[in-house]
């Protein structure tokens, strides 16, 4: 139990540090956004970069791995849209309660878990989440939010394309495509340029997880209770239960996955929520819901954590 406690403990000690220091008035929650601007446009990306450009295209990709991850999103989206159908007055919080339960937090929180877990194959973790998370996953449930406003229904090709063009845009996006070419012509870094990527990657870990404990002050916390506890255990259990069961009907496929990549897929699926939750709920009106949602996820995802790295590790 000490060796669990010696990987959720650094994670939620720097949470709290960041809660600590915006709490106490020593950051604000504007300068949580300034540094999480920092990690999304340049220390991620650089860690992206580098993770893909320094490999072998092989090592890499990892077909078992995209399909357990990719069959286990869609298949919480599913299941957590009917369920949400049943409990959700609306289908606005339908859809929020749906984008809750199935897009984590793989870069803020899963890359600083996978580097004390996996440090040779955390970023090449957070690569393939990425990929499956903005291409597939995060704009299904945009769609559905859409739907829930009644603005898909006449353009959904026409918002498809708008949403994938808004994901190429990004500068994570863009690390991680400009390594994948520096990786297929195998092209060599520099040195120096090798040392520049290890520092900005460097800064990532510790300062992503300060940003979520900071960020967690002052979220609005009125909406349902029970709807957002449903949320908390749709993205904590459901989430990985059915990537686990997707590990299980993987041979089925002839495809095949190594027990690392097994256990941190697992894993990933069992983060909380991503950091823009909250954000991308206003949209409907909803922000409240979405903050209760990830506070309770983030806070309870220190127990779940420990017992999934205790069952898988």
């Amino acid at each position: 139990m000490l060796d669990i406690l010696a990987i959720t403990f650094p994670i939620y000690a720097a949470i709290l540090i960041g809660y600590g220091v915006v709490a106490k008035g020593w950051f604000s929650g504007a300068d949580m956004r300034t540094l999480g601007t920092y990690v999304l446009n340049i220390a991620l990306p650089a860690l992206l970069f580098k993770a893909v450009a320094s490999r072998d295209l092989n090592e890499i990709f990892h077909p078992g791995y995209i399909a357990v991850f990719l069959v286990g999103g869609l298949a919480t989206i599913l299941v957590a849209y009917l369920w949400f159908t049943v409990t959700a007055p609306d289908a606005g919080r339908r859809a929020v309660a749906t984008l809750g339960s199935s897009c984590p937090n793989s870069g803020f929180i899963g890359y600083p878990v996978m580097l004390l877990v996996f440090p040779d194959l955390a970023g090449v973790i957070l690569a393939l989440n990425f990929l499956v998370e903005n291409i597939v996953l995060i704009p299904i449930c945009l769609i559905l939010m859409d739907w829930a406003k009644g603005g898909a229904h006449a353009g959904l090709g026409v918002r498809i394309a708008m949403l994938l063009w808004g994901l190429v845009k990004r500068p994570m996006v863009i690390g991680l495509l400009l390594g994948l070419v520096v990786s297929m012509v195998n092209l060599p870094i520099p040195p120096p340029a090798l040392r520049l990527l290890d520092m900005l990657a460097a800064s990532a870990a510790a300062l992503s997880l300060v940003v979520i404990g900071g960020s967690l002050v002052g979220l609005p916390t009125k909406g349902n209770r029970a709807l957002a506890g449903q949320i908390a255990v749709g993205k904590l259990v459901l989430h990985p239960v059915l990537v686990g069961l997707a590990l299980l009907a993987l041979p089925v496929a002839g495809l095949a996955v190594s027990p690392d990549l097994a256990t941190a897929a697992v894993l990933s699926a069992a983060m909380p929520m991503f950091g823009i939750y909250a954000v991308l709920a206003q949209e409907q009106g909803l922000e409240g819901l979405a903050s209760l949602a990830m506070l309770i996820a983030t806070s309870a995802a220190f127990v779940t954590l420990s017992v999934l790295l205790y069952a898988l590790t």
